[in-house]
């Protein structure tokens, strides 16, 4: 199995499991195809003697920027290593019984809260809301845990809970005393107009944390960064748990150059992954396969009989592509992948792969 550790991007699983020289067109991993910014890759091969000096363990020239650019105060953000040690950070400052879920959803909920001897609820989202699950559910649910994560836009499936809803949960964790741990790993592929999120509001909402990871949206995976958007009390609490130095310099020093890329970036990327994942999606139904309509930079797709996410994820990596296998997420099928959005050229080679391999059955 290509998820042997639970997540996509694994190189050297895939090396070991299909050969090609461990050269591989990598859908199972949702990072932007443009690549990292122009200049932060020249940025880190002239600061590599950074690391002959520690990091700063205060962030501060990093959460200086977060904050300019998010309009909040620096007192709110807690910087990590990658939106996972985010997580974990919250969760060893929270101290959870009891955690919730809305399944499907990342593994990662479910696996840190198990790591930090959390009991883990869950309600499950349904195939005609596209996955997600009603407002009164996870409303029912924040009253029975004492930490919820919920995916804004949501892993695997890409959809976004409406900013209405999301009010109502906020009120509802405020009235509960639970957290409300929003993750928005992907928001920044959403352009803003239809980007549904608190943080506007999050001074009302103080027991709401905004989740968020830098890696994806300007593909910097291998140096992980993410941060934290919560109440100054509960950032300083994450803070007082994180391991000195677990941010690297040149980690920082990426995200300090990736917050000054400027729109032009963003914009193409928001560009390139809309219409890309459009054109994506109509390829992908013209194979026979159901595609939900989300909104990040990724989709989940169900295959068509007799394909099962095992058989085609086999096919496709000996062909040199990787996909993620959904088959294990909670409430969906055996025949349920994930691809990213890639560029044009890489897309058309997804789809005329899976064209041929389809053709020539099981």
């Amino acid at each position: 199995m290509l998820e042997k550790y639970g997540h996509g991007g694994d190189l050297l699983t895939a090396a070991e499991l299909y050969g090609s020289g461990g050269a591989f067109l990598d859908f199972s991993a949702n990072i932007n195809p443009l690549g990292p910014p122009p200049g932060v890759l020249d940025l880190l091969r002239n600061s590599v003697s950074a690391v002959t000096a520690y990091p700063d363990p205060g962030h501060r020239r990093l959460k200086s920027l977060l904050a300019e650019s998010l309009g909040v105060t620096r007192e709110r953000i807690t910087v990590g290593n990658g939106a996972a040690e985010s997580m974990a950070l919250l969760l060893l400052a929270v101290k959870p019984r009891t955690v919730g879920i809305i399944e499907p959803c990342f593994s990662e909920y479910r696996q840190l809260a198990g790591q930090f001897g959390a009991e883990v609820l869950s309600v499950q989202g349904t195939k005609e809301q596209g996955y997600r699950a009603g407002t009164l559910q996870i409303a029912g649910l924040l009253e029975r845990v004492d930490l919820l994560f919920l995916g804004q836009p949501n892993n695997p499936n890409g959809v976004q809970y409406a900013l209405d809803d999301l009010r109502q949960l906020a009120q509802q964790a405020e009235r509960c005393g639970t957290v409300l741990a929003v993750d928005e790993a992907f928001i920044d592929f959403i352009p803003g107009e239809r980007r549904q999120s608190l943080l506007p509001e999050l001074e009302r909402c103080r027991h709401t944390v905004l989740i968020r990871s830098m890696t994806k949206f300007y593909a910097i995976p291998g140096l992980r960064l993410g941060y934290t958007i919560a109440a100054p009390e509960l950032a300083a609490a994450m803070t007082g748990k994180q391991v000195t130095w677990s941010v690297n310099g040149l980690a920082l020093l990426a995200g300090e150059a990736c917050l000054h890329s400027g729109r032009g970036y963003e914009e193409r990327t928001r560009g390139l992954i809309a219409a890309e994942r459009e054109a994506l999606r109509q390829g992908l139904l013209r194979l026979g396969c159901e595609v939900p309509p989300g909104e990040a930079n990724f989709l989940l797709l169900g295959l068509p009989a007799p394909w099962s996410a095992a058989s085609l994820q086999e096919k496709l990596g000996h062909s040199g592509i990787l996909v993620r296998s959904c088959a294990m997420y909670p409430g969906l099928a055996p025949g349920h992948i994930r691809v990213a959005v890639k560029g044009p050229e890489d897309n058309a080679r997804l789809l005329r792969e899976m064209a041929e391999i389809m053709r020539a059955g099981v």
